[in-house]
């Protein structure tokens, strides 16, 4: 089927923030496009495997998670959107689950675990592939909706015009312009390209290049943060085939502790991103961390101390992959080291998700203020599923107003 010309809302991105809006704007009744580089199942949020917070635990509040990001970001984040994020949280949560999410429980509630920089127990789980559940619930919402998918369309260019903004694309026709009212921009950051730059292992899908942040940047668009790159402190070091994998940071959840050389415990294995990150390069620095077989850096991640309970319930993806390699995480601790996985900052945005210039919006990893220069962990799948929302219903009453 031919896409129409024009559309009320244009989305770029296909992860869990774009796949969100889309099904937001179509339910508001904008006539929706949704444009992906290649095709709509290629993201970086379906490798996404920790989890999702929300405030659900009786001695916990959006309040309390909103301090907890404040605290992680090191008072860097916009409050005004840490508001929207942690407030909304819990109905995110239950949106998902009428598009169909089926959430770990236990005794009667969610199973929910502590991660790292929180002081509540407030991550929920699909198992260990949390990522792969939202994207396909939503992405096959948008599926049975009337919107139109634009797969192998890669945005080349971005401009305002009269009646909103047109649009720019090479595909495996040639080039394809593009007209909406209102543009939704969920393309996700640029970890990928920045890796293979620093001659570094990444945890994100090839796709991640960055050039529509660049895109929207030469349009007129307003940046933050966009230095801040966020490593993920449990990168697989060993076996090859985990190098570049990102070891759910549920095992410290579950128990799991960093150890030096010595065997030592060097940091508080339930610390803010950055701060376990930098302590496991200063231990390798200070000549304490270990070398892979393949002569890589690394520490050991204590995976023993894991209960067999806990890993088959909430890790069960990452017990299948260590074993099929012959290593089983809960007889012998594993290698890790940081992998680079996030760009913290982006495009700056309302409460809304509207970017500087009128009708053009972003959400998800694109966009800057949300985690300041530090993001938590359980939070991006929650700021793509919030903003989303929010950048959908905005996008769709913008196009019809």
């Amino acid at each position: 089927m031919r896409a129409p010309a024009t559309f009320d809302v244009l989305v770029i991105g296909s992860g869990a923030s774009g796949l969100a809006t889309a099904v937001s704007a179509e339910r508001a009744g904008a006539r929706v496009g949704l444009a992906t580089k290649t095709t709509l199942q290629a993201c970086n949020s379906a490798k996404a495997q920790g989890g999702i917070q929300a405030a659900f635990a009786e001695d916990d509040s959006p309040v309390i998670h909103a301090e907890d990001v404040m605290r992680s970001s090191h008072d860097t984040a916009d409050p005004r959107l840490v508001e929207v994020l942690t407030s909304e949280a819990p109905s995110a949560i239950h949106w998902l689950e009428e598009l169909g999410v089926e959430f770990t429980r236990s005794n009667g509630g969610y199973r929910l675990a502590r991660c790292g920089g929180a002081s509540r127990k407030r991550l929920l789980q699909v198992g260990d592939r949390t990522g792969h559940a939202i994207t396909k619930s939503l992405r096959e919402a948008f599926e049975f909706s009337a919107g139109t998918v634009l797969a192998h369309h890669s945005l080349t260019s971005l401009d305002s015009s009269e009646s909103g903004w047109s649009a720019s694309f090479e595909t495996r026709d040639g080039v394809s312009r593009i007209g909406a009212r209102t543009v939704v921009l969920a393309a996700g950051g640029r970890c990928f390209r920045e890796a293979e730059t620093r001659g570094e292992l990444s945890t994100n899908h090839p796709n991640a290049t960055g050039e529509t942040t660049r895109i929207a940047l030469d349009s007129g668009a307003e940046e933050r943060d966009l230095d801040a790159l966020q490593y993920h402190p449990n990168g697989g070091a060993w076996p090859a085939t985990m190098q570049g994998y990102s070891i759910p940071e549920t095992t410290r959840a579950y128990g799991a502790v960093l150890l030096n050389a010595d065997g030592e415990e060097f940091t508080d294995s339930l610390g803010p991103r950055d701060a376990v990150s930098q302590a496991i390069f200063d231990e390798v620095e200070k000549g304490k961390g270990v070398l892979t077989p393949d002569v890589r850096p690394a520490v050991w991640l204590d995976t023993t101390r894991i209960s067999a309970e806990d890993a088959e319930i909430s890790l069960p993806y990452m017990l299948r992959r260590y074993r099929a390699a012959g290593i089983d995480p809960l007889s012998e601790p594993i290698y890790t080291y940081p992998v680079l996985h996030y760009q913290n900052g982006g495009l700056v945005i309302d409460e809304h998700a509207e970017t500087t210039l009128e009708g053009l919006f972003a959400c998800g990893e694109i966009a800057g203020g949300t985690h300041g220069r530090n993001r938590m962990m359980g939070n991006s799948l929650l700021e793509c599923t919030v903003f989303g929302r929010r950048a959908g219903r905005a996008a769709a009453e913008k196009a019809k107003a």
